[in-house]
């Protein structure tokens, strides 16, 4: 009988974790999943795989874990935290260990896929859609902390087999962040940032984990960088307008003014201060929020290992909503 490829996923409880083990699944891998004893295991309970509850830093676990999988997928990280130390230790520091262990009990994995972020690249300057050969001018702390991450992976150039993915925004069912721009809608609201026109690309969950599993078993991915994100640039106003499709009805639209957006962030973040949880909007989500524009070139994706966007728009923001309402989330 053959041998069940073993791919080893950090972050599986999560959103794009979650959905990434369901494609694994599909593929005939065994999957064995990486996770703290604090997390919610939902998106996994009922499905064929191996619970492992350890933390990142737990080198003798990891080690028993990591000893035999062909693939690793790195999609656990720190997107909010207090201090630039927290972000660090979140993406880099539990980076490093795993780069460590493979280092000593895997070298020759068949890939390591780190999930890092378009936000290590920055947002596009002057209207030009970053990709792999613009110079990284990461914007945030957290973003900072990921073009580290991709520094250190980078380092293992030749000792461990890489493939490094920018994902862009990411939205689709079980998301709880781009969730809230939804559930404002519903509630009869869309609010946009600015009065200037802002583009992005935004990916479908499952568009994004299909580009991560091609990528791991493209050799021409091998010690690369790629962008992962939908082949069209959007406007909010587009955005708007697949949503009050997919609702059937329009809502009053709202531009909130850079400053009111800051001030909003600052406040938030000024009563995080007397709470052990960072604020979900901060002054950095905010510098995130008034750039112009955050929009990213896929070309090298699609040339290298056929990455394509299948899933549009419209189709994506109504399959996200249908979930959402079955859920009684909506």
């Amino acid at each position: 009988m053959e041998k069940k490829i073993i791919s080893v996923v950090t972050g599986a409880s999560g959103f794009v974790g979650s959905h990434l083990v369901d494609k694994l699944l599909e593929e005939g891998h065994k999957v064995k999943c990486v996770l703290r004893s604090t997390s919610s295991t939902r998106w996994l309970d009922g499905k064929n795989v191996e619970i492992i509850n350890c933390g990142l830093f737990d080198r003798e676990q990891l080690k028993i874990v990591l000893k035999d999988a062909d693939y690793l997928f790195h999609i656990a990280g720190v997107v909010k935290a207090k201090t630039e130390e927290e972000y660090f230790k979140g993406n880099v520091e539990t980076t490093k260990v795993l780069l460590e262990i493979l280092e000593e009990v895997n070298p020759n994995l068949k890939r390591f896929v780190v999930a890092s972020s378009q936000t290590a690249c920055g947002p596009s300057l002057n209207g030009i859609p970053c990709n792999e050969e613009t110079k990284e001018h990461p914007i945030t702390t957290y973003g900072r902390s990921k073009f580290a991450q991709e520094n250190l992976v980078k380092s293992y150039r030749g000792k461990i087999a890489y493939t490094i993915v920018r994902p862009t925004a990411v939205f689709g069912e079980r998301d709880t962040e781009i969730y809230l721009v939804f559930k404002t809608y519903k509630a009869g609201l869309l609010t946009l940032i600015g009065f200037d026109e802002k583009k992005l690309n935004l990916i479908h969950v499952k568009d994004l984990v299909d580009g991560i599993y091609l990528s791991a078993i493209s050799e021409k991915a091998k010690d690369q960088i790629y962008f992962l994100a939908s082949e069209e640039i959007y406007t909010w106003p587009i955005v708007g307008n697949a949503i009050a499709k997919a609702f059937g009805k329009k809502a009053l639209t709202v531009r909130l003014p850079h400053l009111l957006v800051y001030s909003v962030a600052a406040i938030a973040e000024f009563f995080s201060s007397f709470s052990s949880k960072a604020a979900t909007f901060n002054l950095e989500k905010a510098r995130d929020f008034v750039q112009k524009n955050w929009t990213c070139d896929v070309s090298k994706a699609k040339n290298d290992f056929g990455f394509r966007q299948n899933i549009s728009l419209e189709e994506g923001i109504k399959r996200t909503i249908d979930w959402y309402r079955e859920m009684k989330w909506l």
